[in-house]
């Protein structure tokens, strides 16, 4: 049943993400759909990591050179996703509150993405591994 409990709730994170995401867009004082190209970071956000932990083999040493490159795109990719809207605000693509929500929907949905993967990465019977 904790396996349930997790899932409603990280669904639930992810549609407050989404609708911080959609208010940046669509408020009419706002009225600007550039954000919405965060949406390819929140897609791009976790491959890294699945392929490498479909690729690496588990020698059991500390550190493996395929998850350590995929940590660093992942981060290299979440960076892009942050510094995406701030660009946009400097440049006066977007107003500065579209900005504001864009963040605030880029930290709720990156801690979405992270409790998926802390909650379904075990390697227990109720993984991701599965789907």
């Amino acid at each position: 049943m904790a396996g349930i409990k997790a899932l409603i709730s990280l669904s639930f994170g992810g549609a407050i993400g989404l609708m911080f995401l959609m208010l940046g867009c669509a408020l009419p004082v706002y009225a600007n759909y550039w954000p919405l190209f965060v949406l390819f970071f929140y897609i791009l956000s976790s491959i890294p990591y699945c392929i490498s932990r479909r690729v690496a083999d588990d020698t059991g040493s500390a550190s493996n050179a395929c998850k350590e490159l995929a940590i660093f795109l992942t981060t290299g990719i979440v960076i892009s996703a942050f510094a995406l809207p701030i660009v946009f605000a400097r440049a006066e693509v977007i107003a500065w509150g579209a900005c504001a929500l864009v963040l605030t929907a880029n930290i709720v949905i990156f801690a979405t993405i992270l409790g998926f993967f802390l909650v379904f990465g075990l390697n227990d019977d109720f993984g991701w591994q599965q789907w």
